[in-house]
């Protein structure tokens, strides 16, 4: 079938609407009409990244309706109104027996490969193949994707919030709710008041977090934490971070610190702003040139758990739905956190305002393709 997408044809280039070919689902996958998609930094990263395979289709956060299935999908049918995952999982192998799905191996191979789960592609342009990104590809008005990749909305999910919901959102729950496993009654710290870190806020809040401390350089950035649950703000550039929340904490420091920065100065801090017997998890990427340093002396004696957490430790098909209901119960912002509504033709201005210092950034501008994005 014949459909536009956003075409990147190379680093830090403009991406290039375009018509292309999108072939049939094969066996496993499902072809959704993409209703809505995020534009995220990761996004952006893509774009600026040398390795990342051209010509290619991006986009990760997605949400749509079923319009055909491939032979033994069972999960799914058409009609369903699913938002994606781009981590699918196979379901046999050794960490998804224990329950670790999110780091489940099966996807890394084909992800940077730039193809599907069996090493192809099902998108191409007058005969020429075009790569996949996250096995997604949601810059474009179909896709084709992994049967697991697929998780049914529940009735009266709107498209834009439901598509945030595979990315950013289910990490920064995930990372509270699942990775520190915040308790009620506790004190966390979030590190990055960004797309992830307002969203550990509401995991951190939803567990029942007595004291949520946002930490950030940009005062406006903290203000919006408030609105999501931060019952203290600390603008880590004024102040040491972690001497204040040692302040903030009876001078113990806070019981989970989530760092969704990708910053190891502000890990450091995260980590020795966390209490004795405390947990501090790193969502965040780190740039692999860094290093991350932490205090040697009498680090056995401390009892801190250090925990790095790759999709929040998230399952898609338990937590996504969870948001997802949480959401439709008043007990879940994300109508907050769509901050435009714009056109694939304009994709490009989305991308444009990551360069934007003054640009708010807490939050996603979503492309909806018209007919039901709600």
């Amino acid at each position: 079938m014949e459909m536009l997408a956003a075409v990147m044809r190379g680093t830090n280039q403009p991406l290039s609407i375009e018509k292309v070919e999108l072939a049939a689902p094969k066996a496993g996958e499902v072809l959704v009409k993409v209703l809505a998609t995020g534009v995220c930094h990761s996004d952006l990263n893509a774009m600026e990244d040398e390795t990342t395979p051209v010509p290619t289709i991006l986009g990760h956060e997605g949400a749509g309706i079923v319009v055909e299935v491939g032979p033994n999908v069972k999960t799914v049918k058409v009609g369903d109104k699913v938002a994606l995952s781009w981590v699918p999982f196979c379901g046999t192998c050794e960490f998804c027996q224990t329950g670790q799905v999110n780091l489940c191996e099966s996807a890394f191979g084909p992800m940077f490969a730039g193809t599907l789960l069996d090493g192809t592609s099902r998108l191409s342009q007058n005969g020429q193949g075009i790569y996949h990104n996250s096995l997604l590809s949601t810059f474009a008005e179909y896709t084709v994707v992994p049967e697991m990749s697929c998780v049914k909305m529940p009735e009266g999910m709107p498209m834009a919030q439901a598509s945030l919901i595979g990315c950013g959102v289910a990490t920064g729950y995930g990372a509270a709710v699942r990775a520190a496993q915040v308790k009620p009654g506790s004190t966390v710290a979030v590190f990055g008041i960004g797309g992830v870190g307002v969203n550990a806020i509401q995991g951190a809040r939803i567990a029942g977090a007595s004291r949520i401390i946002a930490c950030d350089l940009k005062a406006q950035n903290l203000e919006i934490a408030r609105k999501f649950g931060a019952t203290d703000v600390v603008n880590v550039g004024e102040v040491d971070a972690a001497e204040a929340l040692k302040e903030l904490t009876g001078g113990f420091g806070v019981h989970y610190a989530i760092d969704c920065s990708g910053n190891t100065m502000a890990a450091q801090s995260a980590w020795k702003g966390t209490r004795k017997g405390g947990t501090t998890v790193v969502v965040g990427a780190f740039n692999p040139k860094k290093e991350l340093a932490l205090p040697a002396g009498g680090f056995h004696r401390v009892g801190k758990i250090l925990k790095g957490s790759f999709y929040g430790d998230v399952h898609p098909f338990r937590d996504f739905q969870a948001i997802a209901q949480l959401y439709l119960d008043g007990k879940f912002q994300l109508d907050e956190l769509v901050l435009d509504r714009i056109p694939l033709q304009d994709i490009n201005r989305a991308v444009d305002s990551f360069h934007d210092p003054c640009c708010v950034n807490v939050g996603r501008t979503v492309v909806e393709f018209g007919g039901e994005a709600g």
